[in-house]
C-alpha cells in the first residue's frame, strides 16, 4: 500500500510545506504546488527555482503531473479517511454501534475495513478477497467509515481530500482541473484545521460576550435590589415626612378650633359683662325717670322750687357713644390668616405634585428619546473662522486669537460663531447630546441645510430650530429677549421628532425639559447646529463637545 513506501515529507511544497496540490515539476526536478511556484515566480523578476536556485532563460509551461497527483491524492484519501475513523461519530447515529459490513445478510458482522473504491465495508469474512485478488490488493482499505458514499466525490467518484474557499466545496484530486482552475485550493484537512482555529476564536469571543453578559445581568440585579432599598427608604422618608405634615396640620387643626372657641367665649363673656351693665343702668334710669314725673307733679311752688334748687342726682353710666358692636372681629382676622396660609399650603402641595409627575414623564420622554441616538461629527467646512475643532470633529470652541479670513470660504458661517454637522439627517427621529459644562454663553439646536451662513434673521421662517443660554437664562433664537427657562446645566439631549412636528430641549442630569419647539415643518435634512459663542460676557473658552448618550439603567 501506498501508505508502506510513501512518508510526508516525500509529498510537501518546499513553498507552503504542505501536501501537493496539483502538483508541477520543474525542469530541475524540483516539485511545487502549481499555485505556488505561480505566485513565487510572479514576485521575482527572474525565474528560478526556489530549491536549487537554478535560473531559466524563460517561465517553464508546467502541466499537473499526474503521476505525484496520483500519489498526493492517495496520501491525503488515507490522511482524510484515518481522521475520520478517529472522530467520534464513526459510529452510526441512533443505533450506537459499530459500523456493519454491508454484505452480510443474515446475521450482520460488524466491519473492520472499509474499501474506497468498493465503496464498501467489510466484515473479516468478505474482506478476504481484496488480500487474495490481484486487482483487489490495489484498492485502498481505510478503518471502517459509516456513510462512506457521502465522502465521495459525486462526479468522480473519489474520495474529497480538498476544499475550495471561492466556492465553499469539497472536492476530489480530480475537480479542482475541471471546475476550480484558479481557485483558491487547499487540502481539506489544511481548511478544517484553519476552520476549527477560526471556530476557536470565535468561541473565545462569544464566551466573553457571554461572561460580559453575565456581568452586566449581575449589575442589573444588583441595581435592582439598590433601586428596591433605595425606593423602601424614599417610600418611608416620604410617608414619615408627609405622616409629619399631616400630623402638624391635625394639630394646627386643633389649635385653630380651640383660638376661634376661645374667642367666640371671651366675646360672649365680654356681651354679657355689658349686656348685665346696661341693663342694671337702664333700671336705674328708669328709677329716675318715675321720680322726676313725681317731682313735675308738685303743685306746691314752694315746695316744687324747694325740691328743685339742686340739681337731680342722675344714675352713674357708662359712655354708650363708645360702645360699637362689629361682630368677632378677631375670630375674621384669624379665619382670614388662617385661609391664606391653606392656600399657600395647597399650592405647595399642587406644585409638589406636579413636579413629581413631571420628573415621571420627563425622565420617561428622555428614555424614550435617547433610543434614537445618531453620531455626530461637525463639518469643518462650515465652521465660522474663529471657531476650532477638534480631529474626530466631536469638539468645538472659539479662539480669540485665530485671524478671520478676509474671503472665507463659501458655506461657512460669517456672522454667526457656529458650524453645522457634517450629515444631515433625514429620518423621522433623531437625538444627541451635548456636555457645555461651565460655559456661560453657548447656542445649539438644528438646522436646514440651506439655513443663511451670513446674514442669519430670527424668525419662524429661518430655518433654524435652538435655545441660546447667557448665565441662567435660556431663550429661543427666533424669540430674543424672551426667557423660556431659568437655570444652569452641563449636559443638554437635542430630540427632532418630525412625525410629531416638535424639537425638545432636555437637561440630560436632571431629566428635565427645558423647551420644545411645537408645529415645526422640517423640509429636508436637519443639521445638528452648534455656537460656543464669544467671551463678550466673560471667559468663555470652553468647548461644547458631542457626547454618547450614558446608558446606564
Amino acid at each position: 500500500m501506498a501508505s508502506s513506501v510513501l512518508s510526508e515529507d516525500q509529498l510537501l511544497c518546499p513553498i507552503c510545506l504542505d501536501v501537493l496540490t496539483r502538483p508541477v515539476s520543474t525542469p530541475c526536478g524540483h516539485n511545487f504546488c502549481m499555485s505556488c511556484i505561480t505566485r513565487y515566480w510572479d514576485d521575482i523578476p527572474v525565474s528560478q527555482c526556489p530549491v536549487c536556485k537554478a535560473t531559466f532563460e524563460s517561465r517553464p509551461d508546467l502541466k499537473v503531473n499526474t503521476f505525484i497527483s496520483e500519489l498526493a491524492s492517495k496520501f491525503m484519501s488515507l490522511q482524510v479517511a484515518g481522521a475520520l475513523a478517529r472522530r467520534p461519530d464513526r459510529r452510526q447515529a441512533g443505533c450506537g454501534a459499530a459500523v456493519r459490513c454491508d454484505v452480510c445478510t443474515d446475521a450482520q458482522g460488524y466491519a473492520v475495513r472499509s474499501c474506497l473504491e468498493c465503496l464498501t465495508s467489510y466484515c473479516d469474512v468478505h474482506l478476504e478477497p481484496h488480500h487474495r485478488a490481484a486487482g483487489l490488493k490495489r484498492h485502498t482499505l481505510v478503518e471502517p467509515l459509516a456513510s462512506l458514499e457521502d465522502k465521495i466525490c459525486k462526479d468522480h467518484g473519489r474520495l474529497v481530500t480538498q476544499f475550495c474557499r471561492n466556492d465553499g466545496a469539497l472536492l476530489c484530486d480530480v475537480c479542482p482541473a475541471l471546475h476550480h482552475a484558479n481557485h483558491d485550493v487547499v487540502p481539506a484537512l489544511q481548511e478544517h484545521q484553519r476552520v476549527k482555529a477560526l471556530l476557536g476564536d470565535t468561541e473565545a469571543k462569544v464566551q466573553q460576550m457571554i461572561q460580559e453578559r453575565l456581568q452586566k445581568v449581575g449589575d442589573a440585579k444588583a441595581a435592582v435590589e439598590q433601586g428596591k432599598t433605595e425606593t423602601k427608604d424614599a417610600i418611608e422618608s416620604s410617608v414619615r415626612d408627609l405622616t409629619a405634615l399631616v400630623s402638624d396640620i391635625q394639630k394646627t387643626q386643633t389649635q385653630f378650633v380651640k383660638v376661634i372657641e376661645e374667642e367666640q367665649r371671651a366675646a360672649e363673656e365680654r356681651a354679657v359683662w355689658l349686656i348685665s351693665g346696661l341693663e342694671r343702668e337702664i333700671t336705674e334710669l328708669q328709677s329716675a325717670t318715675l321720680q322726676l314725673r313725681d317731682l313735675k307733679k308738685t303743685e306746691d311752688t314752694f315746695s316744687f322750687l324747694q325740691s328743685s334748687l339742686n340739681p337731680f342726682p342722675l344714675p352713674h353710666t357708662i359712655d354708650v357713644s363708645a360702645i360699637t358692636f362689629t361682630g368677632p372681629v378677631e375670630i375674621r382676622r384669624v379665619q382670614s390668616s388662617f385661609s391664606q396660609s391653606v392656600s399657600q399650603l395647597q399650592t405647595a402641595l399642587a406644585q409638589m405634585s406636579a413636579e413629581i409627575k413631571c420628573a415621571s414623564e420627563c425622565t420617561a420622554e428622555l428614555r424614550y428619546a435617547q433610543q434614537y441616538e445618531v453620531d455626530v461629527v461637525l463639518d469643518p467646512d462650515t465652521a465660522h473662522p474663529l471657531l476650532i475643532l477638534s480631529g474626530d470633529g466631536k469638539q468645538v470652541r472659539y479662539v480669540k486669537t485665530a485671524a478671520p479670513s478676509p474671503n472665507p470660504k463659501p458655506g461657512r458661517f460669517v456672522e454667526h460663531l457656529a458650524v453645522l454637522g457634517k450629515s444631515g439627517f433625514s429620518s423621522p427621529r433623531f437625538y444627541f447630546e451635548v456636555f457645555v459644562g461651565g460655559k456661560i454663553e453657548w447656542c445649539v439646536g438644528v438646522a436646514e441645510a440651506s439655513v443663511q451662513r451670513r446674514a442669519l434673521v430670527p424668525g419662524p421662517c429661518c430655518g433654524l430650530w435652538a435655545i441660546s443660554f447667557l448665565h441662567d437664562k435660556f431663550e429661543t433664537f427666533n424669540s430674543p429677549n424672551v426667557t423660556v427657562h431659568v437655570g444652569k446645566v452641563e449636559r443638554v439631549g437635542v430630540f427632532v421628532d418630525c412625525c410629531a412636528g416638535r424639537i425638545s430641549f432636555y437637561d440630560v442630569q436632571t431629566a428635565t425639559l427645558i423647551y420644545s419647539f411645537t408645529e415645526c415643518v422640517c423640509s429636508g435634512e436637519l443639521h445638528p447646529y452648534f455656537n460656543p459663542c464669544d467671551d463678550e460676557y466673560g471667559p468663555n473658552f470652553g468647548p461644547m463637545m458631542v457626547v454618547p448618550v450614558d446608558r446606564t439603567v
